[in-house]
């Protein structure tokens, strides 16, 4: 059924009109995104779709490609743009540093700062954080991106920005492309060299996170480091 064939109250438009976007479904937020369908598929049809291709639903809509939204028929590259430009917005909306600077207290606080941004990552992406002295985060530094297997670290890379914007001390962090944040013998041994690195320049590698799908790990709570 096309959508405006549908009574009024139940069409997406209208219901957000009179009890505001919170009160739509998650197929409907996409139809609205989504704009229109086609002649044999509705827009809340496509999106449908959409949620059912992402296999987890809402929570995996932000590890499809463009390249897995084109595959659904009814879905170009306009329909799909759309879609993958919100779930972008989306990341970054939770992933931004509020103009408060946002203060690490737990590894927890890390993991908060960063699941959104790299959970669904299809490569490694190394990351660290510049705090101040009173444990504030100064910036987010990606560091390298490397293959699905494994991300290159170079001391160089990873303490430059620390120095250049006189941090105190970094947090390191990482991501798994598998889901699983369980630290390698690699990510163990990178640590390890870092913290040696960081300590002959003055600059305290504090942790390592590995973050996961929907999960963590702190090498320092596990003291690995």
């Amino acid at each position: 059924m096309k959508i405006e064939n549908l009574p009024v109250s139940e069409r997406p438009m209208e219901k957000a009109l009179d009890g505001g976007v919170s009160s739509l479904s998650n197929s409907e937020l996409l139809a609205l995104l989504i704009n229109s369908g086609t002649v044999e598929k509705s827009a809340l049809d496509l999106a449908t779709e959409i949620l059912a291709v992402s296999r987890g639903g809402i929570s995996e809509l932000g590890a499809l490609s463009l390249e897995d939204l084109i595959t659904i028929k009814g879905i170009g590259n306009s329909k799909a743009i759309r879609v993958l430009a919100a779930v972008q917005l989306g990341k970054r909306m939770a992933t931004a540093v509020p103009e408060r600077k946002y203060c690490i207290r737990s590894n927890e606080d890390v993991a908060k700062l960063l699941m959104e941004r790299l959970r669904y990552e299809k490569k490694e992406h190394f990351i660290s954080i510049l705090l101040n002295s009173k444990g504030e985060v100064i910036e987010t530094d990606t560091v390298s991106v490397g293959e699905l297997s494994a991300t290159v670290v170079h001391p160089r890379e990873v303490f430059s920005g620390a120095a250049r914007k006189s941090a105190a001390s970094i947090i390191l962090a990482h991501n798994h492309p598998s889901g699983d944040p369980s630290p390698s013998r690699q990510d163990i041994e990178t640590t390890r060299r870092l913290v040696e690195c960081g300590r002959l320049m003055g600059i305290k590698v504090l942790d390592h996170i590995i973050i996961g799908n929907g999960s963590f790990v702190s090498l320092r709570a596990m003291d690995m480091m």
